[in-house]
């Protein structure tokens, strides 16, 4: 276990303190990795952070450009695909079992559990196809507000 530990995520080293009552895995989850200590308060903020960004700010001149029909259409498709996207994802955190299975922490965790093999490369080049897009959409959207 500790070798596969050691190749697959960041390596742990324990404090004095974690021995001090004999129950080495009191600060660690069931994977090896430090206990999460989020509440629904850091959940809702990571949330609010994610999902304000250039899509939420350009969606005035957005449905300012697609009129009163095909701009709440178009807005309530993508609320939608985001919402069938995110259930999606939080479907394969854990694979193969939801409940005992391995933790997937990465997009890429997650094609290599149920896809594997050359798809794991695909995605990889879809994520920085997404990130340079991505750039693109800041830097106009910034100039356009400037």
């Amino acid at each position: 276990m500790a070798k596969q530990m050691q190749k697959t995520s960041v390596f742990i080293k324990q404090s004095p303190g974690d021995y001090e009552n004999g129950d080495i895995q009191k600060n660690l989850d069931d994977d090896g990795r430090p206990k999460r200590t989020g509440t629904w308060v850091t959940a809702s903020a990571h949330i609010i952070t994610a999902v304000i960004g250039s899509g939420v700010l350009s969606l005035a001149w957005a449905i300012a450009q697609l009129g009163w029909v095909a701009g709440p259409a178009v807005l309530m498709a993508f609320s939608f695909i985001t919402y069938f996207t995110s259930t999606l994802l939080a479907d394969c955190y854990r694979a193969p079992d939801p409940v005992h299975g391995k933790r997937n922490y990465t997009y890429m965790d997650v094609v290599r559990a149920y896809l594997g093999g050359r798809k794991v490369q695909l995605c990889g080049l879809a994520q920085y196809a997404n990130l340079v897009g991505i750039t693109i959409g800041y830097t106009i959207t910034a100039s356009i507000s400037m």
